[in-house]
Order: C-alpha cells, then sequence, then structure tokens
C-alpha cells in the first residue's frame, strides 16, 4: 500500500490510471517507485506523464493494475488471458527486450522453486510453499501493461471529474452510514478521519467493485522472475506466501491489479504485513470482504504514516497575480501566517483555524488555475500513493463527503492537454535552449516543471511551470 517503498498502489485507481497514466509524480520518486503500490511507474508506467500538465497509477494510479473503467463492474476472470505482444517492451530495459522475456519466463518453474529457501526463513511451511505455488505460470501480458507507453493523457480536471462524482459520493455515504459502528470504532481507536478512510475506499475500488481480477500470486511470482523489477517483485511475492501460509486469506481472496495490490483499499502484500490488523478479533486480518478489518487496517496504515489527527488535508487558495511561483514547491513549506502574508487567502475569504500550521503551495493547472496549501495529511495521502492529483482527490472526495462543495476557483478547461510526443519535443527544446538536464521522455515530472518556471521567467511570463501549449509554442519560435 506505501508507495514510497516502492509502487504507487495496484490498480483499483489504477484503472483510470492507464489512462492518466502520470500523476503529477516527482521524477525522483517515480525513478525509485517500480511504477506502481495500488496506480508499477502508477506502477512504472502508470506514470507517465504529468496530470497538472494534463499528464497520465494509474500506476493509478496506477495503484498498479490493467483496469479500463472505475466505475465499470468487476471484470471477468478471463479479462486476465489477453496474451502478450511479443513485443520489446517501451523502456529500453535489457531485462524487458522479447528475448530476455522469453528466457526469463522458459525458466519460471525454477524461478519460482529457488525461492524456497527464502519462504522457509519467513516460516512458511514445505507443505503450503508446494500447494500455493503448484501449477503457477507467468502471465506475460503484465510485460506489456509494466511498460506501456499511453500517448494521450488527461488533464488533472477531468480525472478530478472522473473520480469525485455524484454516484460515487452517493454510494460513499451509503457507505458511511452501512458502517457507522466501525467507522466509529477506528476513529476512536485511531485518530483516523472516517471520511478520509472513505474517500480512499472509493477512490481505490469504487467502493469493492473495481478491485483487480489477477491472481496475486500468479502476478507477483510473475514479476519476481521476469522483467526488470524482479528484486522488488521478489519481497511482494514471498509476503503474498505469507499472508496465505498465516491463513488472514484464501488464494481466491487475493486476486487484484497487475502489480499485486488487492483488495477494496488496495494493499500490496508487503504493506499488508506492515498495517492490516484483525479489527473484529475473530483472529485473521480479512482486508478484502471483512469491512471492519478493511476499515482499520486503512485507519493503520495513515496513522502510521503520520496522520495529524483533528487536521485537515489542505485547503483551497487564491493566488493573487504576479506570484513568485517559484515558491510553489513541496520542499518549500511555510506556516500559513507566512503564505498570507504573501497574499496568499483561503478560497470564499475563509480564515485559516491554525495559522501555525505548515504547508506548501501547490498549483497543479499552473497561473489559470486554483491553488492549494497542503498540509501534512496530503503527505500521508501521498504516502498511500505518490501523485500529487491522486492525493488531491482523496482529500477533495473526503470534503465532498463530509457536505463541503465543489472547489471555489474553476479550472482552466479550455487548455488542451500535450501528447506524449508534444511533451518529448517540449523537453528537448527546453534542454536545446539550456533550461533541462534531465534526459528527455515524454514524462512532466519535477525537473521539467523546474526548467518550465525557469524558461517562463526568462520570456516575463507566469513562472508556474505548467506544461501548456501556450509555452510549446514559445519554446518553438526561440
Amino acid at each position: 500500500m506505501v508507495a514510497t517503498q516502492g509502487w504507487t498502489r495496484g490498480i483499483g485507481m489504477a484503472a483510470v490510471v492507464v489512462a492518466l497514466a502520470v500523476l503529477v509524480l516527482p521524477d525522483e520518486t517515480r525513478a525509485q517507485a517500480p511504477n506502481g503500490n495500488g496506480i508499477q511507474g502508477f506502477l512504472d508506467n502508470l506514470f507517465t506523464g504529468s496530470i497538472a500538465n494534463g499528464g497520465q497509477n494509474a500506476s493509478l494510479a496506477p495503484r498498479v493494475g490493467s483496469q479500463e473503467v472505475l466505475s465499470a463492474p468487476k471484470q471477468p476472470a478471463s479479462s486476465a488471458a489477453t496474451p502478450w505482444s511479443g513485443e520489446d517492451g517501451a523502456s529500453g530495459h535489457p531485462l524487458m527486450t522479447a528475448a530476455a522475456i522469453r528466457r526469463a519466463a522458459a525458466n519460471f518453474s525454477s524461478c519460482v522453486a529457488a525461492m524456497w529457501p527464502d519462504a522457509a526463513r519467513r516460516h512458511i511451511t514445505r507443505e503450503n510453499f508446494e500447494r500455493f505455488t503448484a501449477g503457477l505460470s507467468p502471465d506475460l501480458r503484465i510485460m506489456d501493461l509494466m511498460d506501456s507507453q499511453p500517448e494521450f493523457t488527461k488533464a488533472i480536471w477531468d480525472y478530478l471529474d472522473i473520480l469525485v462524482n455524484d454516484a460515487r459520493l452517493a454510494r460513499g455515504r451509503e457507505i458511511l452510514a452501512t458502517y457507522k459502528p466501525q467507522f466509529d470504532a477506528v476513529e476512536k481507536a485511531y485518530g483516523i478521519d472516517r471520511y478520509a478512510i472513505a474517500a480512499i475506499w472509493g477512490i481505490e475500488s469504487n467502493y469493492s467493485t473495481r478491485i483487480g481480477d489477477r491472481s496475486v500470486l500468479q502476478s507477483t511470482a510473475t514479476l519476481a522472475c521476469v522483467g526488470r523489477r524482479q528484486t522488488y517483485f521478489r519481497d511482494e511475492f514471498l509476503a503474498a506466501l505469507e499472508i496465505l501460509n498465516r491463513g488472514d486469506l484464501r488464494p481466491e481472496q487475493m486476486r487484484g491489479s497487475w502489480a499485486g495490490a488487492f483488495g477494496p483499499t488496495q494493499f500490496m502484500p508487503t504493506a499488508f504485513k506492515r498495517y492490516a490488523v484483525d479489527g473484529d478479533g475473530d483472529g485473521r486480518r480479512d482486508v478484502v470482504d471483512n469491512p471492519a478489518d478493511l476499515i482499520a487496517s486503512t485507519a493503520n496504515n495513515l496513522k502510521k504514516d503520520g496522520w495529524q489527527t483533528g487536521r485537515t488535508w489542505g485547503y483551497e487558495v487564491v493566488v493573487p497575480n504576479n506570484f513568485n511561483y517559484m515558491l510553489a514547491d513541496r520542499a518549500k513549506a511555510m506556516t500559513l501566517a507566512q503564505w498570507e502574508q504573501l497574499g496568499i487567502r483561503r478560497a470564499g475569504n475563509k480564515a485559516f483555524p491554525h495559522s501555525a500550521d505548515r504547508a506548501y503551495l501547490l498549483a497543479p493547472a499552473g497561473a489559470g488555475g486554483p491553488g492549494f496549501l497542503m498540509l501534512q495529511n496530503f503527505r500521508v495521502f501521498m504516502k498511500y500513493n505518490p501523485a500529487e492529483a491522486y492525493a488531491l482527490a482523496i482529500g477533495h472526495f473526503a470534503d465532498r463527503l463530509r457536505g463541503g462543495g465543489s472547489f471555489v476557483q474553476p479550472w482552466p478547461r479550455q487548455e488542451r492537454v500535450l501528447s506524449r510526443a508534444e511533451r518529448l519535443e517540449l523537453q528537448q527544446l527546453l534542454a536545446r535552449q539550456g533550461f533541462y538536464r534531465g534526459t528527455p521522455d515524454g514524462q512532466i515530472g519535477s525537473r521539467t516543471r523546474e526548467a518550465l518556471r525557469s524558461f517562463q521567467a526568462s520570456v516575463g511570463a507566469p513562472a508556474d511551470g505548467f506544461a501548456s501549449s501556450d509555452v510549446l509554442e514559445r519554446l518553438r519560435r526561440r
């Protein structure tokens, strides 16, 4: 479940993220993440663009996964039978060539068997190891999903429209009413806002209707033996075996995204080990079919990640004209009072209740859209899934479930989303003119936005780091 330790979560929300791709994920984080924990690089590839710039999980989100429409009913098991393309992966990694994939697949059974000593050290019995690995075969279609390169991405406002909608909000309110005793108990025990938990449940799996249909064992075994993230997924596979060996879940319950995230709030197996708790005292930690365990485990995750009880995630703010957007940086946190001194005002002319709280400024659509001051709990959302667009969706959904309204300021919906080819050209032009020192890859992350700010400042434009079609045209004309 914790993307900062590897991947953004699996595919519950990755469903949309496959289409949305890279959600304002910092370049350095994207490089470390196997590109998914639940939306491999949501996940490796779910993050191929920048939603803030009209960018792309899932590895949705991607948390990590392969579903296509969040609001659709759960897919039948046959959806996992799509064959591998037989082509080299787009990443260019030597382990993602077609020849390397075929060699690894041919050695799959030996690779799995060779993990027995590690399994034994984790106290998995030989009987259970043989039982749960019997008949496993590689799902090579996952190689295509891991290295997909979406050509077009969605703007952050379209992303939010998809995830925070009336139907999902109505279902969320039903969930809060149906499981009120469980939410009451969790708020008392963990100090976690029930609306935040309900929002994660709704966005990750559309309230358990989009959990994923791939075998977690098969997916993690495949990724542990084939492709470019074998070390990471070896741990996930062994953790999945530990879960089954302990008896918390049955193999048929462990179905989820192509990267191995499972359950309504999309736990990766290693995250399950860290955060899953027995919420009702029945001796099992069932985060798939037991609402008490699901709610308590998700709360425990947020608490251990640093949730501040009694505090919100952030505030929509009005950014004044001619503001220095170089300050819109996650590393440049200041108190709310200091932001006010710089002319930042809370939307709707409301007061900040805790002026000493520290926050950073996020302007996901540049100077043409709303701004946000993000607090500690927003950073906790990003530990759940390291994409600012994802965390913004969770926070906004939670506020709407609580009874709040839509954002006050409009999004620049007239802005055209750049294609991947245009994003690549943008980076190449920035590099040619001395503003960008990274390797052009068509993914708009923190390094690219920093380069954009420098270029915008050099031409007298608002240095907001927003990759608009206007900026691209200016670069072409220089």
